[in-house]
């Protein structure tokens, strides 16, 4: 589904390019749950950036579904089937839960099936669908609804970036739920997590390792997961700054 072929992304800091991305080849095949993983500063993030959309690579191509997508906007790539959720979702003053999940889904939406979105991520309806997206709502709040959002789309590949960040132990529970729920009902597309914590990497179908901007290891969960558990030269830092065991990270 998902192909990048030597993909490289260097940025420019003081007079100096510094590789952030170096020489990454991978594919994300169809119906899978796959999760991102390694030490801070590995280039997790900037890989999801990269797929998405928001930024464009140094050298390399990315391809979707056998089309070369790589000089394509991230509008152009959510209208080929490619969704992201952000490390922190948007708040958007004067804009209900409801316009948002009409506004994803481009096309008209009744409550009720609306509502029905909300449900799936563990959402009471009518205590959400005319909240406006603003400072109101948790952190958990802001993560469920925009899956929701993510869910209206029915996108080919949907691409979460440390979904777990900011939210707190109860909605870490609901959240693992939730990707419980879509890993079920994953038929004909594909998920990417990038994720430090073990209740995450447990239901994934794939694990990706990156450390340093370099793909280390590629693999089944049953393979990869005891070897970042198990011993910590594996993925240096994979006890602190790389796997992180229990919930989310600031409990």
């Amino acid at each position: 589904m998902l192909e990048l072929r030597n993909i490289s992304f260097a940025v420019n800091a003081d007079e100096t390019d510094k590789e952030i991305i170096q020489d990454i080849s991978l594919t994300i095949p169809q119906d899978k749950m796959i999760v991102i993983t390694g030490p801070n500063g590995g280039g997790k993030s900037t890989l999801a950036r990269l797929i998405a959309g928001i930024e464009k690579p140094t050298s390399g191509r990315i391809f979707f579904d056998g089309e070369d997508i790589t000089e394509l906007s991230i509008t152009e790539r959510a209208k080929k089937g490619i969704a992201f959720a952000f490390q922190q979702p948007v708040r958007f003053k004067g804009i209900q839960v409801f316009d948002l999940i009409r506004i994803a889904t481009g096309r008209k939406l009744s409550v009720s099936d609306a509502c029905k979105y909300l449900a799936e991520v563990g959402l009471c309806a009518r205590d959400y669908i005319n909240r406006e997206v603003n400072a109101s709502l948790s952190g958990g709040e802001l993560k469920r609804i925009e899956i929701a959002t993510v869910l209206a789309r029915s996108s080919k590949l949907s691409v979460f970036d440390e979904p777990e960040a900011g939210i707190d132990l109860w909605s870490f529970q609901n959240l693992i739920e939730v990707f419980r729920g879509m890993r079920k009902n994953i038929a004909g597309s594909s998920i990417l997590i990038i994720s430090h914590q073990e209740r995450i990497l447990d239901i994934a179908d794939e694990i990706i390792v990156l450390k340093n901007g370099r793909l280390v290891r590629q693999g089944s969960k049953d393979d990869v997961l005891p070897e970042l558990l198990g011993t910590a030269d594996a993925v240096p830092e994979c006890r602190v700054g790389g796997v992180q065991k229990g919930g989310a990270a600031n409990d």
